[in-house]
């Protein structure tokens, strides 16, 4: 399969309902609304969204069952990476090439539109319409927990404290699955789940995107290596046993849905595409 081709036709359903989850930059609050889509449009490769889709198809189910579930993962993805780059954080100025949402709009301004971000991302799964609501509810669940203390944003926690710790590769892997991983599990679970997908399916689901996730942050962290402070496998562990350790989690990931058959394909290909996009 081309992923990058698979992509291409995937990716503006995204788009579309992102724009109509969000009101209009010059909807008032005008200034509110604008910085939500600074980092929103245009955004990033639409990683999570896709696996959301994909996981949908792998279940059987047309990829636009899942757009509810896709569209609230990146708002919420990209409501932490708001919050994650104010100063009182990582205190980074750009992203993506172009100005953090603080240094745009302020950082009053910046913490709301994430907050408004992420209460846009429930109204999208839970004012779904032409689903089955107890899967609605339950995939708005899934994410609550995702964003919530136990996972990203605990996660965001352990990742500052890091720095004053000494930390080993278990102790990296716990940060990565909360931070990382958690918002892969929600976007392919919660794509499956509106797709129809049964509690076992979850499962293995579930613990194809864990690993996925973990591995999807080593990957990321193997590209970038110029922080000796940051929470990562490549710093704690070095490049090679990180790489190996990011194969062996990528191979647990794809070994969870064999038993899906033909249609995981685009999930599987996506999986490695994700990984090893730039290797």
């Amino acid at each position: 399969m081309d992923v990058p081709g698979y992509l291409l036709e995937r990716i503006p359903l995204v788009e579309r309902a992102l724009d109509a989850a969000i009101p209009p930059a010059d909807a008032p609050p005008a200034e509110l609304h604008a910085a939500m889509r600074h980092l929103l449009f245009p955004g990033g490769k639409r990683l999570r969204p896709a696996f959301a889709l994909a996981a949908a198809e792998a279940v059987g189910a047309p990829a636009e069952r899942a757009l509810p579930v896709a569209t609230a993962i990146e708002l919420i993805h990209t409501y932490s990476l708001i919050h994650d780059d104010l100063p009182c954080m990582d205190d980074d100025a750009e992203r993506r090439g172009r100005p953090s949402v603080h240094v745009a709009y302020g950082e009053a301004t910046a913490i709301l539109a994430g907050d408004a971000l992420q209460a846009a991302a429930f109204a999208a799964v839970l004012g779904a319409e032409g689903h089955d609501p107890a899967r609605l509810v339950a995939a708005a669940g899934d994410i609550a927990l995702a964003a919530g203390s136990l996972r990203l944003v605990g996660g965001q926690v352990a990742d500052l404290a890091f720095a004053k710790s000494a930390g080993d590769a278990a102790h990296v892997e716990s940060v990565h699955a909360r931070k990382t991983a958690a918002l892969f599990v929600a976007a392919v679970v919660g794509g499956a789940r509106l797709g129809g997908a049964d509690d076992a399916t979850l499962a293995r689901l579930s613990h194809c995107a864990e690993n996925l996730g973990i591995a999807f942050q080593i990957a990321d962290d193997l590209l970038d290596r110029g922080d000796d402070d940051v929470c990562s496998l490549v710093r704690v562990a070095g490049p090679e046993a990180a790489r190996a350790r990011g194969e062996a989690l990528l191979g647990s990931a794809l070994r969870e849905i064999e038993a899906l058959g033909t249609r995981a394909e685009p999930l599987q290909r996506l999986a490695e595409f994700a990984i090893w996009r730039n290797a």
